[in-house]
């Protein structure tokens, strides 16, 4: 999913670090530096990795991701059927507790999925528009209609944003108290959210494979600073942290007390242009922005070489990627040419940057001198990362650096989100392109594989044609552990299994 970074002051971070010093030396409570803040725990609600990474181990889902991110595998279902004709999703529920020591019913599942559709505040509607019913038959059985024939409905049960949740819990307090403190089906239960600073979870005594979990707790500790946080590591004031910056891989490898785990990931970097701001509506400009930007110097020079050119949002390794997209090669004169022909000259952007990230603000500098190269002046406006979302959404920036990792299998999920024209206006660049949303569309529906690559190949190149976005690079995952810390998994689409890791 996207990102959003939150920033707290220095006095916050300092009293943070003090007591996370000693959570650290805890036996059995692991804890995490990440940069920001959680914002909600209602998952319909987000589409924020910082989000959807903590409370995939609060909440479980119908259907699994696997270890490997390749596969599905059974969570609070056991199994299921599908109809010959693929309109009807017959689902057993496995026997199963909430945190409150309430049973986790088909009724439940079928709450969760309405709201998901249904919910005025659901980010996700356009993905769960499919499904027309969800009943339970009995306690046991949930019985789900679709609209029509979906390829990609079993993966997007498995969507964090899926999540089951208790609908006696929600109703009796509210969906915003809800959102603060969740009965949680997961690994863990949300003890405490101090906002700005951490969120404490501690192990669910009546989550269905309790018997998995050695940690007695987690504690996902908000260090906006990179350098800071790592630092944290290596003295041993954290356990674990995320986001190691591409410098710092080298330096913590030759650390005898850490472990750098460098993994697979569905993560691409991306320029995000707001195609209703002036002269970027017009595709010869935004394909000379495209031509002005040196790929390979902002992998070489900004990611130490452990990321690699991008060059559809479809990620490489992931389904359906297209390997032969079009690659516009680095030429400044053709961006002076095309802005030529488009009429524009002293073309002047605003470029929101998140403050505080080593990478993003070196690769706005790169790009300013880049696009100055090709006549176009960038001012770039560093932006406390709690307010950089909301600006996106409002359409108040020019281009802006962010990056997506996928939740589900199918590449439906992103697709839709960055070029199917759902509710988040194309992840906010106002791209449009009626022929491409129709194809999007189709291809939800199409259960030939072939034909349904075939048409995942025809929405790459068209989106990229138009210059969408600009595609910048592909990378993995970068975490770092203390040595006593075993199992600290996270897969290709960014879950952490924590209900494996054990802390020695």
């Amino acid at each position: 999913m996207l990102k959003k970074w939150m920033k707290i002051g220095l006095v916050t971070v300092m009293t943070s670090l003090s007591v996370g010093a000693g959570l650290a030396e805890a036996a059995g409570v692991l804890t995490i530096g990440r940069r920001e803040d959680s914002s909600t725990f209602d998952p319909i609600k987000t589409a924020q990795n910082i989000d959807f990474w903590v409370f995939s181990n609060v909440y479980d889902v119908l259907v699994r991701v696997d270890k490997t991110g390749n596969k599905l595998e059974p969570g609070l279902a056991e199994s299921w059927t599908i109809s010959d004709d693929g309109l009807t999703y017959t689902f057993k529920m496995r026997d199963a507790k909430f945190s409150d020591g309430s049973a986790i019913t088909a009724e439940d599942a079928a709450f969760s999925l309405l709201r998901i559709r249904d919910n005025e505040g659901s980010l996700w509607s356009d993905s769960y528009s499919v499904i027309k019913t969800a009943e339970a038959s009995d306690p046991k059985t949930l019985v789900i209609t679709l609209t029509g024939p979906s390829a990609p409905f079993l993966s997007t049960l498995a969507m964090p944003g899926a999540s089951i949740i208790s609908k006696a819990g929600m109703e009796s307090v509210g969906e915003d108290a809800y959102a603060e403190m969740p009965v949680a089906s997961g690994a863990f239960i949300v003890k405490e959210w101090r906002r700005g600073d951490r969120v404490i979870l501690e192990k669910n005594p009546n989550f269905w494979e309790a018997e998995r979990v050695s940690l007695d707790g987690v504690e996902w500790i908000s260090v906006p600073d990179d350098n800071t946080r790592m630092l944290n590591v290596q003295a041993g004031q954290l356990d674990a942290a995320i986001f190691v910056p591409f410098s710092r891989v080298a330096e913590l490898q030759k650390d005898a007390n850490l472990t750098v785990h460098l993994k697979t990931s569905t993560r691409e970097d991306h320029l995000l242009i707001n195609h209703e701001h002036g002269d970027l509506a017009k595709k010869e400009v935004r394909e000379a922005i495209d031509y002005a930007i040196n790929k390979k110097a902002i992998v070489d020079t900004g990611t130490f070489g452990f990321g690699e050119v991008a060059y559809s949002f479809v990620p490489k390794g992931a389904l359906y990627h297209y390997a032969d997209n079009l690659q516009r090669p680095h030429d400044p004169e053709k961006a002076k040419e095309l802005l030529a022909a488009a009429g524009v000259s002293g073309l002047t952007l605003n470029y929101i940057v998140n403050a505080g990230n080593e990478v993003d603000e070196q690769i706005a500098v790169l790009l300013q001198q880049q696009l100055q190269a090709a006549g176009i002046t960038v001012n770039l406006q560093k932006m406390d990362p709690s307010q950089t979302w909301d600006t996106l959404v409002a359409g108040d920036y020019d281009p802006s650096v962010m990056y997506w990792t996928n939740d589900i299998l199918d590449p439906d999920q992103k697709t839709t989100f960055v070029v199917g024209h759902d509710t988040n206006m194309n992840y906010m660049t106002r791209y449009n392109n009626e022929k491409v949303k129709e194809l999007v569309a189709a291809d939800r529906l199409e259960m030939d594989p072939a034909k349904r690559e075939q048409m995942y190949v025809d929405i790459q190149k068209m989106s990229k044609d138009d210059v969408h976005w600009i595609d910048l690079y592909y990378s993995p995952f970068i975490n770092v552990t203390r040595k006593n810390i075993e199992n600290f998994h996270q897969n290709p689409l960014g879950r952490f299994f924590l209900e494996d890791t054990v802390k020695n």
